[in-house]
């Protein structure tokens, strides 16, 4: 039985659906990897569309003021609005009228094309318990929904006892999560459907995060509905899913997101590194530039790797859990782009101030022949070592680590851009890199980039080098060079003062160094 929106309190009827099958008591179920067993059954029931919006925090995405996406914790999807203004067209209008122009609409001519814009189809969310924490938050006592079980077959869900209805707001969580369907209910923003416009709903309750990202793969992947890429910007925590990894293997994420940071590296025109990838893999270039395939082994092994390993707790920035929450930064490939060619610039621009002896023999020849130089000696020329495969595998190590570690002090998932593309996008990269300059990582990246600006980066080819330099420097030559150019930088930003110093000597200690 529904009762008003002013009753004090509002009472839905639902059907208990049980699914559980014997076999599935061999599931590994791990609350740690948010993956705790589920309730044997869950329910359906119907519920206006204004309503469920309402109780699952749906409504558009805004930077403005603090982080929207506090109001569906755990599951960070991004948001089409494109699609969802499709969906709108289509509740009105039915199709194929919602895929008219707006001057044959009003033509006349198409007026027997009008249909019912139907949504059978469930929503499936899930119903947080009191005891279901997201990002350190709970749902508050008073905005709870409870469930009666006590009938075998049907089941009576309360809503929240002061619920008002389509402009109600909970502190500080929404009670539902949306697991799919999000793009219909924004469908009904700015809308003015009465209740008699009501959605089917599927509801588990107190269902894990990592289960829904199961859920959320197995009703849009596995019928092959969307492209799989997307799902990882859609749903991030997929990026870490064992079961995932395990069997498709995440080539799907990493190698294909590796690719298109690189070649967003190379074309964008902000970018520190355009035009300055070898992307072919060409021999005999008058200028030296690190190759294509170089840059995405180097970021497989830093922004995009899951883990280190079991006891090495640094993962990839962009691929991996990360701060006391453990959960995955929601970035789209948009903003991972921007991420790099941030970071990029930022070590540009220290090497381009600073006037260590080692960038003044690099910048020296120049200099005495009086040559116009394009690109500064010190950062793109041939004895630099931050052209090379080795320095910039070690900016990505020593950026991603430093990141990584402190991610939560950094608040990087409180960087939130409300347009939604992919990483070869010049215009939302663009974007991007405008919204990420005003965030709190600005000055991080800039800090680092001013303590690795002041190592001396000369390769061990390079002239007027001591006997002993050129020895130590050698050492960076082969795989073996990575690791070594990595602990060095480490120990050279351990000595500074301040965040990133502390934050380095956190870094060796993680990496087993102290």
């Amino acid at each position: 039985m529904k009762q008003s929106h002013q009753s004090a309190s509002r009472e839905i009827v639902a059907l208990k659906v049980r699914q559980w099958l014997k076999e599935w008591d061999k599931v590994t179920f791990d609350v740690k990897e948010h993956r705790g067993r589920p309730a044997p059954h869950f329910y359906i029931f119907t519920l206006p569309a204004s309503d469920l919006k309402a109780l699952s925090g749906i409504q558009r995405r805004t930077t403005a003021g603090g982080l929207l996406r506090s109001k569906d914790l755990g599951i960070q999807r991004r948001h089409d609005e494109s699609r969802s203004k499709e969906i709108t067209e289509f509740i009105h209008y039915g199709y194929p009228w919602s895929d008219l122009s707006e001057s044959k609409r009003k033509s006349g001519q198409y007026d027997d094309l009008l249909k019912p814009g139907w949504l059978p189809t469930s929503i499936v969310v899930n119903i947080l318990k009191p005891s279901d924490m997201r990002h350190g938050q709970r749902v508050s006592e008073k905005d709870i929904i409870t469930i009666d079980d006590s009938n075998e077959s049907i089941t009576t869900i309360r809503l929240p006892q002061k619920f008002t209805g389509p402009n109600w707001k909970p502190s500080p969580l929404h009670p539902i999560e949306v697991i799919d369907g999000q793009h219909r209910l924004w469908a009904f923003e700015g809308q003015t459907l009465n209740d008699n416009f009501e959605l089917p709903v599927v509801a588990f309750h107190g269902l894990d995060i990592s289960w829904q990202a199961y859920l959320f793969w197995t009703i849009n992947i596995k019928p092959k509905r969307i492209n799989a890429s997307l799902a990882f910007d859609m749903y991030p925590l997929l990026r870490t899913e064992d079961w995932f990894e395990k069997f498709e293997g995440h080539s799907i994420y990493r190698e294909t997101r590796a690719q298109e940071l690189v070649e967003t590296l190379w074309s964008h025109p902000e970018s520190p590194w355009y035009q300055r990838i070898n992307m072919l893999g060409e021999s005999g270039l008058k200028q030296p530039m690190v190759s294509q395939a170089a840059w995405i082994r180097s970021l497989l092994a830093t922004y995009i790797k899951a883990w280190e390993s079991k006891r090495v707790k640094i993962g990839g920035l962009f691929g991996a859990k990360l701060g006391s929450n453990q959960e995955v930064l929601p970035w789209s490939r948009a903003q991972q782009a921007a991420f790099l060619i941030l970071t990029g610039q930022k070590i540009r621009d220290a090497v381009e101030k600073c006037n260590e002896p080692w960038v003044k023999e690099l910048r020296k020849k120049a200099n005495q022949e009086n040559l116009e130089q394009v690109e500064d000696l010190a950062f793109a020329g041939s004895y630099t070592l931050l052209n090379t495969d080795q320095g910039i595998r070690a900016i990505l190590y020593i950026t991603n680590d430093l990141c990584y570690v402190c991610a939560e002090k950094l608040k990087l998932e409180n960087w939130v851009i409300d347009l939604d593309a992919g990483a070869t996008d010049e215009v939302a990269v663009r974007e991007a890199l405008k919204s990420g300059k005003k965030q709190d990582m600005t000055k991080w990246l800039e800090d680092i980039a001013n303590g690795l600006a002041t190592y001396d980066w000369r390769t061990s080819a390079a002239p007027d080098l001591k006997d002993e330099e050129r020895t130590l420097k050698a050492a960076f030559r082969g795989s073996g060079g990575y690791k070594e150019l990595r602990l060095q930088l480490l120990r050279h930003l351990e000595s500074q003062k301040g965040d990133i110093g502390n934050c380095s000597r956190d870094v060796l200690a993680c990496l087993g160094y102290t």
